[in-house]
């Protein structure tokens, strides 16, 4: 019989609320999550299979910004898989914070693991932005989603000056300065659904193919610019010049009703947010490389401006 500690057991009560004749298994802390802790729990269901569900409970800076986010993403992983969106199953919701001190929700594991080393890069890109085009054409007027977040927003808390750090190595005093002269950017594109947050490591993979977009917490209604300047940084950042450029052209020819006149603006927003990469503990050779490719980034984008 297994020994489950204090903590353990109000992994036991949470079974018992989902399932009143399963029985836990086994607890496992998950690795790798920043903005939320993630546990694994292996258990037995009514039915007498066996099954492992993933236990997300958001932390402090996601709760202080939405008390309700827990309830949110559940909500919006359920609108997601209707509309057959590769994301974990929302199994089960808990507001009460009688079990945890704040609320939680359960989902499907997915097998796969996040992939920054592909064996062929052509199509891991190709599926990245094949997603991030499905993302951005769920129908989502805002009655349907109303729980959700505009970008603006969170546009203007990040251009706040006490919001960022200013880091000049990174020219972030100026990217600041040129965004706050055209704030806010008229939008020339139809409002979409945003994962905001999309990068490699949000993605699980399995046997070559896109298994699972994890982490909805910074979900919000805006421009899909916004997006896609996001993950064009972050493949620039894993990845180089050549596997950016080919993952925007590919989503690109994907979305060809959009205006895209306005990414250099959503570039240096993009740039902005990811100047923290410097808090994340990354080696000092990693570390170099991502200033590099940063700075790059956005003297490319102040290029394309004038």
């Amino acid at each position: 019989m297994t020994n489950f500690n204090e903590d353990d057991k109000r992994f036991e009560q949470l079974v018992c609320r989902m399932e009143p004749h399963g029985k836990l298994l086994s607890v496992r802390e998950m690795t790798g999550g920043v903005s939320a802790r993630v546990t694994a729990i292996e258990m037995v269901l009514d039915s007498g299979q066996i099954a492992t569900r993933i236990v997300r409970r958001h932390g402090e800076a996601d709760l202080k910004r939405n008390p309700g986010i827990a309830a949110a993403e559940f909500k919006l992983l359920q609108v997601l898989r209707s509309e057959r969106l590769p994301v974990p199953e929302p199994y089960y919701l808990d507001e009460s914070c009688s079990i945890f001190p704040q609320p939680y929700l359960v989902i499907g594991y997915v097998e796969g693991e996040t992939d920054l080393e592909p064996a062929n890069i052509e199509t891991y890109l190709l599926q990245m932005a094949e997603n991030l085009a499905a993302i951005h054409q769920v129908d989502c007027p805002s009655q349907r989603l109303p729980f959700l977040t505009r970008q603006e927003e969170l546009a203007a808390e990040i251009l706040d000056q006490d919001s960022v750090q200013t880091d000049d190595s990174l020219n972030v005093s100026r990217i600041r300065e040129t965004l706050t002269a055209v704030w806010p950017l008229k939008q020339t594109n139809q409002t979409a659904l945003l994962h905001g947050d999309y990068w490699p490591g949000n993605i699980l993979w399995k046997d070559g193919r896109l298994a699972a977009i994890i982490d909805w917490e910074d979900t919000a209604l805006g421009d899909p610019l916004a997006d896609l300047a996001n993950a064009r940084l972050e493949m620039l950042f894993h990845f180089g010049i050549d596997a950016m450029n080919a993952f925007t052209r590919q989503y690109r020819s994907l979305m060809t009703g959009i205006d895209f006149s306005n990414l250099p603006y959503w570039d240096l927003y993009a740039a902005l947010r990811l100047s923290k990469f410097t808090e994340w503990g990354l080696g000092p050779d990693t570390m170099e490389t991502m200033r590099e490719r940063h700075r790059w980034f956005v003297t490319e984008s102040l290029h394309i401006m004038k």
